[in-house]
């Protein structure tokens, strides 16, 4: 780490801390170092994110860090070397409330480890997507990009990007083999549980609504589907699978072709909230009960799942963590790249969890 974050004018000690930040509104590297019982060097390892640092030195840095609000001199670091401290998080996916917990857990990690963060949402069903890309990544000098689902199993990009060789992280994509961070969850295990859960109440006609054929997590919630039917030896009707966008309007619509059925089912499983809520619209408007004659269950424990009646039945992905994670283990890699590398894996499986709320119940 150039010197320029170590030489700022240190304050006079913890004890008068208060009254110093309320005349100048300043915090340096040196009130950490004093705060945390550490040196200034090992203050700034933290804050790159350099390894051999021991946890627990670590986990006081970070505190002291927290207690000051303490905020490193970008500046001084982008004019004395060639990268700009820049992280961008790279979307696209209509789900408003999974893009806030992606960019919230982004923007944490990056405030930690003294990196800034810039959003890109991309277009993929754009024909210049890749180029507009690869030509951000050249002009803003960036440290390393996070691609979140479904570009995170776009080849032309990944390969577009190997070759301006900036560093990457990936969150759940369904090929985790590519080099570089990944970080995900169990997709198609939560969606295999979702679907026990289901089967255990007594359904045995449910509905699934798939996700964009492009996202690879899509492709996995349902295969966790057909797992949960094959383990209990139930046909999969295919007149009962609907195909998706991950939006309210899409579950709206899938909503009504499956109710309209003369043998409709009794359990809607729609493959992300936001589709589940435009099923439970729906349902309210044909005037159709749930849970008492239709059940609806979605993925992701949005905060939609917890606004709309009755609260979503869902599985909880940690995607504020995950964003956190992917910002990390890719700082790691950035100071890591030109050194040997190791035997720990690449891919970090985060845990999910199954929700019950009141839009599912037994079937009579």
């Amino acid at each position: 780490m150039p010197d320029s974050l170590e030489d700022q004018v240190p304050l006079e000690g913890p004890a008068s801390r208060k009254s110093r930040q309320a005349g100048r509104g300043s915090v340096t590297i040196e009130d950490v170092a004093a705060l945390a019982g550490v040196s200034t060097k090992t203050v700034s390892r933290v804050v790159n994110a350099e390894p051999n640092v021991r946890v627990e030195t670590t986990r006081a840095v970070q505190q002291a860090i927290l207690e000051l609000n303490y905020r490193p001199n970008l500046s001084a670091r982008n004019l004395a070397g060639s990268r700009a401290y820049l992280i961008a998080l790279l979307y696209d996916n209509p789900s408003d409330s999974y893009l806030v917990s992606l960019q919230e857990g982004a923007l944490y990690a990056c405030e930690q480890l003294g990196y800034s963060l810039i959003l890109f949402p991309a277009k993929l069903d754009s024909s210049r997507m890749v180029e507009d890309v690869v030509a951000f990544v050249k002009e803003r000098r960036l440290s390393g990009v996070v691609i979140a689902p479904p570009l995170s199993d776009l080849a032309p990009l990944l390969d577009a990007l190997e070759l301006t060789e900036v560093d990457y992280a990936r969150i759940s994509p369904r090929d985790t083999s590519r080099p570089g961070p990944v970080v995900t969850m169990d997709h198609r295990r939560a969606s295999r549980e979702l679907t026990d859960f289901l089967i255990a109440q007594g359904h045995r006609r449910i509905a699934f609504i798939k996700g964009p054929e492009a996202h690879g997590a899509a492709s996995l919630r349902f295969e966790g589907f057909l797992d949960a039917h094959r383990e209990h030896g139930l046909p999969v009707e295919q007149g009962l699978i609907v195909q998706g966008a991950f939006t309210f309007e899409t579950g709206q619509e899938c909503g009504r072709l499956l109710l309209a059925r003369p043998d409709r089912p009794t359990a809607i499983f729609a493959s992300n909230d936001d589709m589940a809520a435009g099923v439970l619209h729906t349902a309210h408007e044909l005037g159709v009960r749930v849970p008492g004659e239709l059940s609806v269950a979605g993925f992701d424990d949005s905060s939609l799942s917890r606004q709309v009646w009755p609260g979503l039945t869902t599985i909880r992905q940690p995607v504020r963590a995950m964003s956190e994670a992917a910002v990390r283990m890719l700082v790691t890699a950035v100071r890591n790249r030109h050194q040997a590398s190791s035997d720990v894996s690449n891919v970090n499986v985060l845990p999910h969890e199954l929700i019950v709320r009141n839009s599912t119940a037994q079937c009579d």
